[in-house]
C-alpha cells in the first residue's frame, strides 16, 4: 500500500506561511527576534492582503459573471438590429449601390448576399465613406466618425433599426458634402411636387385620399412620376397607394414604391389583359426607370394591383434633368 496522503492545508495557512517567508526575506536583520512581534506582524500582513484580496475578488465580480450577464441583453439587441439591417440593404439598396460599413457589419451583409465588391470596409485608417453610396452606421461607425458623419458626409436616414446604443441607421453618401446634397434635395422636392400637380390634373390617371397628398406635397420618387406619366398616355391608371419608406426614415426620404390599377371599361378578362400590358411596359424600361420589383397581387375579391417598388438610394434631379 502506499504512504497516507497528506492533507492539504488550509487556505488561511498557505496565506500566513507565505506572507512570514516574504518577511523574513524582505526585513532580513530587522525580523524581531520575539517570537509574540513575529506573530503581530505577520497577522497585519495578512490581514491587509486578505482586505486586498476581498476588494479584488468584489470588483472582478462586478466586472466578470453578474456584468456579463448584464451585458448579454445588450449584444443580443445589436445583433439582432445588425440582421435587420443587413436584410434592409440586400432587399432594398440598389444592386449598384457600394455600402461602406465596419468590418462586422460587411461581414453579416456579405452573409446575406451582398458581394464584396459592394462592401467599402471602414476601419480607424480611413478617413472617410466617401466613394461608397449608402453607410450603414453602427456605433462603431459613429464612434469613428462622431457628428460628422451626418453634418458633412450621410445627412439623410433611408432607414434605421434598434435602439440605444445598439441602433444602426442606413444613410445616405453625400458625395459632393451635406451643403451640396441639401441643395439638390430641395431642388429634387420642388421638382417632384411640380410633376405631382401634373399628375394630378391628368384625366386619365384617378388618384385620391393619401396617394393625392403624396403627390401634392413632393414625397413620390421621380422614377415614379416620370414612368406613371409615361403609361397613363397608353392606359388610364387607377393610383392606389405610394409607400416604400422606412418608417425611421428622415421626411425627405421618397416614397419608392406604387400600387396601381389598370381603369377598364369591364372587368374581368379586360382588366387581366390592361394588367399584363403594364407589366410590359415597366419590363422594357430602361435603368434608372425600369423597377427591380415587379409583381401582381390581389386586395380584394375582385380588386388586383400591380405592385412597384424601386430600390434606395434615390437618384436627384432626374426631373430637372427632363426639363
Amino acid at each position: 500500500m502506499g504512504r497516507p496522503r497528506a492533507a492539504e492545508p488550509s487556505w488561511g495557512s498557505v496565506l500566513v506561511t507565505t506572507v512570514r517567508l516574504w518577511t523574513q526575506r524582505r526585513l532580513g536583520r530587522w525580523w524581531p527576534a520575539q517570537t509574540r512581534w513575529r506573530v503581530a506582524i505577520v497577522a497585519a500582513l495578512a490581514a491587509v492582503i486578505f482586505v486586498a484580496g476581498a476588494a479584488m475578488a468584489v470588483l472582478s465580480g462586478a466586472a466578470g459573471p453578474g456584468r456579463q450577464e448584464a451585458g448579454r441583453p445588450a449584444l443580443a439587441a445589436a445583433a439582432v438590429a445588425r440582421q435587420q439591417a443587413a436584410a434592409w440593404v440586400a432587399g432594398q439598396v440598389s444592386a449598384d449601390a457600394i455600402v461602406a460599413c465596419d468590418p462586422a457589419m460587411c461581414a453579416v451583409l456579405q452573409a446575406r448576399g451582398v458581394p464584396a465588391a459592394r462592401l467599402l470596409v471602414l476601419s480607424p485608417s480611413r478617413a472617410d465613406p466617401l466613394g461608397s453610396d449608402v453607410v450603414v452606421a453602427t456605433a462603431a461607425v459613429r464612434n469613428q466618425f462622431g457628428a460628422r458623419l451626418a453634418a458633412v458626409y450621410a445627412p439623410v436616414t433611408l432607414a434605421g433599426f434598434g435602439g440605444g446604443g445598439a441602433r444602426i441607421d442606413v444613410r445616405a453618401v453625400a458625395p459632393d458634402g451635406a451643403a451640396a446634397y441639401w441643395t439638390q434635395l430641395t431642388a429634387d422636392m420642388r421638382d417632384r411636387q411640380a410633376a405631382g400637380a401634373i399628375l394630378l390634373h391628368n384625366h386619365r390617371i384617378q388618384v385620391t385620399g393619401a396617394a393625392a397628398a403624396d403627390l401634392a406635397g413632393g414625397r413620390v420618387d421621380a422614377r415614379l412620376l416620370v414612368t406613371l406619366a409615361a403609361l397613363a398616355a397608353l392606359h388610364p391608371v387607377d393610383i392606389v397607394s405610394f409607400g416604400g419608406a422606412s418608417h425611421s426614415a428622415s421626411v425627405w426620404v421618397p416614397l419608392r414604391s406604387a400600387d396601381i390599377m389598370a381603369i377598364t371599361p369591364g372587368g374581368g378578362a379586360d382588366q387581366s389583359a390592361s394588367l399584363q400590358a403594364m407589366l410590359a411596359f415597366f419590363r422594357a424600361q430602361q435603368p434608372p426607370y425600369r423597377p427591380p420589383s415587379l409583381h401582381t397581387a390581389r386586395i380584394t375579391h375582385r380588386r388586383t394591383v400591380l405592385q412597384i417598388e424601386y430600390r434606395a438610394p434615390c437618384p436627384l434631379g432626374l426631373l430637372g434633368a427632363r426639363s
